[in-house]
C-alpha cells in the first residue's frame, strides 16, 4: 500500500514539473536582434516585443507576429509589358523594403509582400507604357523612382517602408533585337564616317591655319627688314650729311688759314684733272681743246681757272 502511494505521488510530482516547464516554454521569450514580436492578450493587440528577454502572462498572452526588421529584398517576376509604340517587352526587377511598424504590418495588410509585388507589377506596366521602345533602357533610373514613389506612398499605412526598386532585365523580341542591333551598327557606321570626315576637315582648316600663319609672319618679318634696312640707311645719310657738314666747317675753318687759298687751289686743279679724264672715258664724242695733249698747258690752264676762281671773292671784298 505504500509502495503505491508512493508511486502516485512521484507521478504527481513529475507531472508539476512536465507543467511548470511547458508553462516556462510559453511564457519566457528571447527576441532576436532586429526582430519584433506582436503579442496579442486574448485576442487583442497588446504589445510589440523589441530584442531581448520577455516574460508573457501562461495562456492569456500570444506571439501573433513575427517580423524582421532587416532591409528585405523581394523578387518581382518577370512580367510582359508595352510601349507606347506597341511593342512588347519583357520585365522584370527587385523590390528592397523594410518594416518600420510592426503593428502596422500586422494588422493594416494580411500579406504586405504580395501586394507589393503586385502593386510594383501593375506601376511597372503602367511606366513602361508610358515611354517608347527606344527610351526604355535610358530611362531605367527614371521607371525606378517613379515605382519606389508609388509603392511607397502606398505601403505607408501598412508600415512598411520600400526603399528602392530595380529592373534587371528588359527584354525586347527576338524581331526588334535583330532592328535594334542593325540599327545600332547603322549608327556606329554613321559616327564613324562622321569622324572621319571632321578629322579630316579639322586637318585641312588646320594646315591652311598654319600656311596662313607662316605667310603673315613671312610678310611682318620682310615688313620688318625693310623697315630696319630704312632705317638704317636713313641713319647712314644722315651720319654722311652730319660728317659732310662738319668736314665743309673744318675746310672753311682751314680756308681762312695762312696757306689756305693755296691749298684750294691746288685741290682744285686736281679735281678739274680727275674729272677730265673721267669725262674722256664716259663719252664716244668730246670736244676737246687744240691743247689737250698738252698736259702742262692743261695743268696750267687749271690752275689759271684756280686762280680765277680765287680772285673772284676777293674782288667781290
Amino acid at each position: 500500500m505504500e509502495e503505491v502511494t508512493m508511486s502516485g505521488g512521484l507521478f504527481v510530482v513529475l507531472l508539476l514539473a512536465v507543467l511548470v516547464l511547458i508553462i516556462i516554454a510559453k511564457t519566457a521569450v528571447v527576441v532576436p536582434q532586429q526582430s519584433a514580436y506582436v503579442v496579442e492578450r486574448l485576442g487583442k493587440y497588446a504589445a510589440t516585443l523589441d530584442a531581448g528577454f520577455h516574460i508573457l502572462l501562461p495562456f492569456i498572452d500570444r506571439i501573433r507576429y513575427k517580423h524582421s526588421l532587416k532591409e528585405t529584398a523581394i523578387d518581382i517576376p518577370e512580367q510582359v509589358c508595352i510601349t507606347r509604340d506597341n511593342v512588347q517587352v519583357s520585365v522584370d526587377g527587385i523590390l528592397y523594403l523594410k518594416v518600420l511598424n510592426p503593428q502596422r504590418a500586422s494588422y493594416g495588410i494580411s500579406d504586405y509582400n504580395f501586394a507589393l509585388i503586385q502593386l510594383g507589377q501593375t506601376t511597372l506596366r503602367s511606366e513602361i507604357g508610358k515611354i517608347e521602345l527606344d527610351r526604355t533602357f535610358e530611362e531605367r533610373t527614371n521607371i525606378n523612382i517613379q515605382v519606389v514613389n508609388e509603392l511607397d506612398k502606398a505601403s505607408d499605412p501598412w508600415g512598411v517602408k520600400v526603399l528602392r526598386y530595380e529592373i534587371k532585365n528588359i527584354t525586347p523580341p527576338k524581331g526588334v533585337l535583330d532592328a535594334m542591333e542593325k540599327q545600332m551598327r547603322a549608327e556606329r557606321e554613321k559616327r564613324a564616317v562622321i569622324l572621319t570626315s571632321e578629322g579630316e576637315r579639322d586637318a585641312a582648316i588646320n594646315q591652311a591655319e598654319g600656311e596662313k600663319q607662316q605667310v603673315i609672319k613671312a610678310s611682318e618679318a620682310k615688313k620688318q627688314q625693310q623697315i630696319n634696312e630704312a632705317e638704317g640707311a636713313a641713319a647712314a645719310i644722315l651720319a654722311i650729311a652730319q660728317a659732310t657738314a662738319q668736314g665743309l666747317r673744318k675746310v672753311a675753318e682751314t680756308i681762312q688759314m695762312p696757306g689756305g687759298q693755296e691749298a684750294v687751289q691746288l685741290r682744285v686743279a686736281e679735281q678739274y684733272i680727275t674729272k677730265f679724264g673721267e669725262l674722256a672715258k664716259t663719252n664716244n664724242t668730246l670736244i676737246l681743246p687744240a691743247t689737250v695733249s698738252d698736259v702742262g698747258s692743261m695743268i696750267a690752264l687749271a690752275m689759271s681757272a684756280i686762280r680765277q676762281t680765287s680772285i673772284a671773292p676777293s674782288q667781290k671784298t
